[in-house]
């Protein structure tokens, strides 16, 4: 496994502080404030910790109520709302400094059979065809100012391939408000259904909410905006694996009164639908 990799499922994994309470540390990104999907997938994670382990997370919602302090780190306090006899609910509120930054609201069941259908996959060209986005960048790369320069190209713990077109991200042409990206770790991870989800957690709030910049020539590199995550909600429908190939397929129906709403659907490479996923994020015009 490499290194950012195992860092980053080391930074998930949480420590327990006290029955119900638990610490995460913080990861700089190069944002300034810390990685929404950072403390979704810890939040995530807190939840599991007091989850028995045969009741599988089937939906979340989350709100982000302030930045979050790179230099600090963060407490998860779980309430257990409620243990049924198939499902089990979950509130997580993560604190820094005293105040809270994050709320959480998880639901957890046991595996029942049901009835099944679901969207088809969308056509998509295969992976290895599109380029990373550390390839896309490279070639701007010196238009960035060196902190951003770093992060654009620095290595990660997933591989994010975006069926984009290789337009200039300073003034990109508008086109729809749809994207879709592949996405894998790196390496190979342990067989751990939760880990796979808190992680698919962490890495769906990539390349999401900037979605509804598509139609307006924008990009998160544009100058005079702000753009920031205010909520995010998944489903997890079925079962996958975030170490093999999966297509996060988005679009954004909406953007109005400096907020953009975007929702996805996760396939993994076979087209089975794993997951839904959706975000409105803030999007100001300074």
């Amino acid at each position: 496994m490499s290194k950012v990799l195992d860092d980053l499922v080391k930074l998930l994994a949480l420590e327990r502080i006290e029955e119900n309470l638990y610490r995460g540390q913080s990861q700089d990104l190069g944002w300034g404030t810390v990685f929404g999907g950072q403390v979704l997938g810890q939040a995530l994670s807190a939840a599991v910790h007091t989850t028995p382990s045969d009741r599988h997370v089937h939906s979340l919602h989350a709100y982000f109520l302030r930045p979050g302090n790179v230099s600090m780190p963060i407490v998860y306090d779980v309430d257990r709302i409620r243990d049924g006899s198939s499902f089990t609910t979950r509130r997580v509120v993560a604190i820094q400094a005293g105040r809270p930054i994050f709320n959480l609201s998880a639901s957890f069941q046991l595996d029942e059979p049901g009835l099944e259908h679901q969207d088809e996959m969308p056509e998509a060209p295969p992976p290895e065809s599109c380029p990373t986005e550390q390839e896309r960048y490279a070639k701007f790369a010196h238009r960035l100012p060196p902190p951003l320069r770093e992060r654009a190209v620095a290595e990660r713990p997933f591989e994010l391939r975006t069926t984009d077109p290789e337009d200039d991200p300073f003034s990109p042409a508008p086109r729809p408000p749809k994207r879709m990206i592949w996405l894998k770790a790196t390496a190979r991870l342990p067989d751990d259904p939760a880990l796979h989800r808190y992680l698919l957690a962490y890495v769906s709030d990539f390349s999401f909410v900037t979605a509804s910049l598509i139609p307006h020539g924008i990009t998160w590199i544009s100058p005079g905006f702000q753009l920031a995550s205010i909520d995010h909600v998944m489903w997890f429908h079925r079962p996958f694996r975030v170490d093999e190939w999966l297509l996060h397929v988005v679009e954004s129906p909406s953007a109005s009164g400096s907020r953009g709403l975007v929702r996805g659907r996760v396939f993994s490479r076979d087209g089975t639908l794993v997951a839904s996923t959706a975000q409105e994020g803030l999007v100001r015009r300074r």
